[in-house]
Order: structure tokens, then C-alpha cells, then sequence
């Protein structure tokens, strides 16, 4: 059989195997067992007939959705949390791994442009960052403490208003998806011109090697919130866009619940974020070295589990397919 004829006699089913894996918290675990065995039946013809075509690997994540549904509906309810945390998610990310790329190299090219421009222009960082703040952060110089801005509040109250301002500009990158993956892009890029030219500000001021200790102490969950917070936009902007086989509105309602699982994945990391710049980041003199593996740390963290782990957890699911 012709893979296009293949494709036209079982897609009006796989669109209802998909239908009923999203939902299946509602559906009986028996009607999940046989369309998973459908399913993997397919999936067989597909890898004899056409081994290397998108038909299978469209399949092969078919059965993943749905051999994971199976395994889902088995849990308790106490358990869905941790569900949650370590598979769920995971899978998500690596689902939209490309978004997620995209969205790094938009905000290291924005980080790029902040340094080339701020060299170039001396006026440039006062335009993005504003007089008052340059002008606070001259004056903290010149008295020895460039980054005295962190501690100037109390700590609980800066760890609330600085979780509070982390969750809003990340939030804000995920909804700005709603007017395109560019309306996320803006935002990203934005953040990304500001980190460029304050750090170059500072570089330029002698301060880059205690700038980058200090606040990059925060600044690696922080930021890198931000940017898979974005990636959330990009999923939900590009669903609207490219609805694929599905209609527009249902596409955009399945890039939206995605995206919105992502930002709930990172409120453990604005929390933390925040309670780092709260409670730690404001000590600017501590021991270099704590600081560099804070820092180190935290980059292993945003590596490994949204990046590497998520590629394992596939992998794992898809071998028990085979």
C-alpha cells in the first residue's frame, strides 16, 4: 500500500485516538488498552512499509501519548504532582524543543546587539535602561558598590516583589504568543537587548567579573525562566498559525494548554529566583566562589531538566514501544 493511501484510510481515527489520549482522565483505561494496541499495530506497517517517513514517527508519538495516558490513568491522585514533575513535563519540553531553541537564539542575538550597540553608542544604555538608573548605579560606583541596588529592600518584602515581577515578565513573554510567536519574540528580545547593555555598561565601568558573580547569581534561573517562558509563547502563537490537520480554534486551544503547563513548570524557578536575589545576591562581597557554583549549579539544573532529561524520558517511553 501507497503511504498517502495509508495515511487517508487511518488519519480520521488517529485524530480520535489523539482526541481521546488529550482527554484521557475521562476515559475508560480498557478503551485505552485497545487503541493502543491499534495504534501499535500501525505503527508496525508503518515501520516495515515506511521506516523512515513522518507517517511513522507521527505514529510513534501517538502510541507514546497513549501508552503514557495508560500509565497516567493508573496513578493515584496523590501521585499526579509527581507525575507532573517527572514525566509530563519533561515530555512537554522535549515536544517543543524547537521552540525552546529558537527562543535562545533569539534572546542571545538580542544579548549580542545590546553589546555591539552600547560600544558603539554611549547614549544607548540610557536609553534602554533610563537616566535614574544609570545615574543610581554611577553613584553606587563611585562609592564603591556598584550593585548596591540589592540591598536597598527588606528581604521578605523584595522576595515577594521580586517573584511577583519575575512570574509578570515571564507571563507576559508566554501571552504575548496570543498576538504570534512575534509578540513573544518582542518581548524576549527586549529582555535580551537590556541584559547586553547593562552588562557591557558595567564592563565598561571596571565591574564585569563582580557584576557577572553577583548577579548572575539570580540571573541563571531568572533568565532562563524568561526564555522557556517564551518558547511557551512561541508554542501557542505558532498553533494559530499552523494548525496542521487540526481546525484553528482546536489547534490553538492545544498550543495554549501546553503553554500554560510550561509556566506553571516554572514557578518552582521563580521562587527560587527570587528568593536568591532576595536573601543572597544583596551579600555583593561573598566568597567568589560560592557564587560561581551557585551559578554553576543552577545552569546544570536548567540543562539537564528541560533540556537532557526530557530527551531520556522520550527515549525510555519509545523503547518500551519497541
Amino acid at each position: 500500500m501507497k503511504e498517502a493511501a495509508f495515511v487517508k484510510q487511518n488519519m480520521r481515527r488517529w485524530k480520535e485516538f489523539e482526541s481521546v489520549a488529550a482527554n484521557a482522565s475521562n476515559a475508560n483505561p480498557d478503551q485505552l488498552a485497545d487503541l493502543f494496541i491499534q495504534v501499535t499495530d500501525d505503527l508496525s506497517f508503518s515501520r516495515t512499509q515506511y521506516p523512515k517517513s513522518e507517517t511513522t514517527q507521527y505514529l510513534n508519538n501517538l502510541a507514546s501519548k497513549l501508552h503514557l495516558s495508560i500509565y497516567r490513568s493508573k496513578q493515584e491522585d496523590g501521585k499526579r504532582i509527581v507525575y507532573f514533575w517527572k514525566t509530563e513535563l519533561p515530555l512537554l519540553m522535549y515536544e517543543v524543543r524547537k521552540p525552546l531553541l529558537y527562543s535562545f537564539l533569539t534572546f542571545a542575538i538580542a544579548i549580542c546587539l545590546g553589546i555591539i550597540s552600547t560600544l558603539n553608542d554611549e547614549t544607548f544604555v540610557r536609553l534602554i535602561l533610563g537616566d535614574g538608573y544609570v545615574n543610581m548605579t554611577l553613584e553606587n560606583i563611585e562609592n564603591g558598590n556598584p550593585l548596591a541596588v540589592y540591598g536597598d529592600m527588606n528581604e521578605a518584602d523584595m522576595f515577594f516583589a521580586i517573584t511577583f515581577n519575575n512570574v509578570r515578565v515571564s507571563f507576559m513573554a508566554f501571552a504575548a504568543g496570543l498576538a504570534t510567536a512575534l509578540g513573544s519574540g518582542w518581548i524576549l528580545f527586549q529582555n535580551g537587548i537590556m541584559v547586553g547593555a547593562f552588562f557591557t555598561f558595567l564592563a565598561q565601568e571596571g565591574f564585569i567579573l563582580n557584576a557577572f558573580l553577583v548577579i548572575m547569581l539570580h540571573g541563571t534561573l531568572e533568565l532562563s525562566a524568561i526564555v522557556i517562558a517564551a518558547s511557551a509563547g512561541f508554542v501557542m502563537g505558532n498553533s494559530f498559525i499552523f494548525p496542521g490537520t487540526y481546525t484553528r480554534l482546536e489547534s490553538f486551544k492545544n498550543g495554549a494548554k501546553k503553554g500554560l503547563k510550561i509556566i506553571i513548570g516554572l514557578i518552582p524557578i521563580f521562587i527560587t529566583a527570587g528568593f536568591i536575589e532576595s536573601f543572597f545576591t544583596r551579600y555583593t562581597q561573598m566568597p567568589w566562589i560560592i557564587s560561581l557554583l551557585t551559578i554553576l549549579l543552577s545552569a546544570t539544573f536548567i540543562v539537564y531538566y528541560f533540556v537532557i532529561y526530557p530527551a531520556k524520558i522520550f527515549k525510555n517511553a519509545t523503547r518500551k514501544l519497541t
